[in-house]
């Protein structure tokens, strides 16, 4: 057989689906690995998707996305953020990994680094080693109460005269970890001195405690700036299985984008397009409405599991997962098969993150509190 790159064959499988799948068999087991919400669509999206079938909307679209769609991405970032945006900085994607895959394709290549924010789902990285760049690493620092810091003056050393990007994922899956409005503009500052593109992967911006939305470079770029925001109607609008997200970035770029649209996918699901319309334009009280619960949802995990010895657990503030440390345990994936098997609770190995990740595990809570409480129920006696 002829050759396959080789850098494609040597990229990790999934250290969660790996761990999913050694759970297949074990009868009533509770999976909390994958990170979305056991909630469906709301009805009123999946009505207008509906409708776009019955009234025909079944063929091929603009690469950019439909009209209609651009146009209520332009509508939520002013109501939401403040910001009115050109109409040919927004691109509609086929799901956030794919904007940020065709935005990577755009920027990297053999030869070329791409320093990139850990502990991080892994597929942003995997990406750019797809595509032959070198990644390189800049871990957030834990904190003794198990919270992460960014150390910028880190990053920004990194960097050399092949980085040609900059890979930041705020909020964080998994820690939580949210920038700051100060390090935002630090690192656009420093993007903006040496002609470094930054890839903002803002995936669960609204999922916040106690604000609207988390910092956003969306509230400092101006137009030219070195800025891809990459965002995804799979968390806010419990939207995962309809693959739909978008870019805001410089128009310039917009239009290599737009060629990668056309030779990857040539666009987004038109009817589904629809859907995110009406997310977009009807959709604040139930994005508030999701926040609230899984706040709450995130208080119990935190006071289920944060007094016990041997673990180590910030409060949530952001995104919904708690990503915490059990002492003394060096391999997190053979735990995390064990403890599936031991209390029938499915877990994220926190390796599947990173180096950075090791000694961790990841819990998502965005699940019904029935299912939670009796997930709990079962965790907390395996993490004594």
């Amino acid at each position: 057989m002829a050759p396959i790159r080789r850098n494609i064959q040597e990229l990790p499988a999934s250290r969660i689906r790996q761990a999913s799948l050694a759970g297949r068999d074990i009868e009533d087991l509770i999976a909390l690995w994958f990170g979305e919400g056991d909630e469906v669509t709301p009805a009123f999206i999946r009505d207008a998707a509906a409708d776009a079938l019955r009234r025909g909307e079944t063929f091929y679209g603009p690469n950019r996305g439909i009209p209609e769609l651009r146009g209520a991405i332009r509508r939520y970032l002013r109501r939401v953020y403040g910001v009115d945006l050109d109409l040919d900085r927004i691109v509609v994607t086929a799901s956030g990994m794919n904007a940020l895959m065709i935005a990577i394709q755009c920027l990297v290549g053999h030869g070329d680094s791409a320093v990139v924010v850990g502990p991080v789902w892994p597929n942003a990285e995997n990406a750019v080693a797809a595509m032959g760049a070198e990644v390189r690493r800049v871990d957030l620092q834990v904190q003794p109460d198990g919270s992460w810091r960014l150390d910028l003056d880190r990053l920004i050393d990194s960097c050399d005269a092949t980085t040609r990007l900059i890979v930041v994922n705020s909020p964080n899956n998994p820690t939580g970890w949210t920038a700051s409005e100060d390090e935002l503009r630090g690192m656009l500052e420093h993007a903006r001195r040496r002609g470094i593109w930054i890839l903002a992967d803002e995936v669960y911006a609204r999922i916040v405690y106690g604000a609207r939305h988390a910092p956003s470079f969306i509230t400092q770029v101006v137009p030219d700036d070195p800025v891809v925001i990459v965002n995804s109607f799979s968390k806010s609008w419990s939207m995962t299985g309809w693959r739909l997200g978008w870019i805001v970035a410089p128009s310039e770029l917009n239009v290599a984008i737009e060629k990668m649209t056309e030779f990857n996918i040539s666009h987004p699901t038109t009817f589904a397009q629809w859907g995110g319309v009406a997310a977009l334009d009807h959709g604040d009280d139930y994005v508030e409405a999701l926040v609230r619960r899984y706040a709450e949802a995130g208080e119990l995990v935190y006071q289920q599991l944060s007094g016990l010895p041997r673990i180590r657990l910030p409060r949530p503030r952001s995104s919904f997962y708690a990503f915490f440390r059990v002492d003394g345990v060096t391999d997190s994936y053979d735990y995390a098969v064990e403890l599936m098997k031991r209390a029938k609770v499915g877990l994220a190995p926190g390796v599947a993150f990173g180096p950075s990740g090791e000694g961790h595990l990841r819990l998502c809570f965005a699940t019904s509190l029935p299912k939670l409480t009796q997930a709990l129920d079962r965790l907390v006696p395996a993490l004594r």
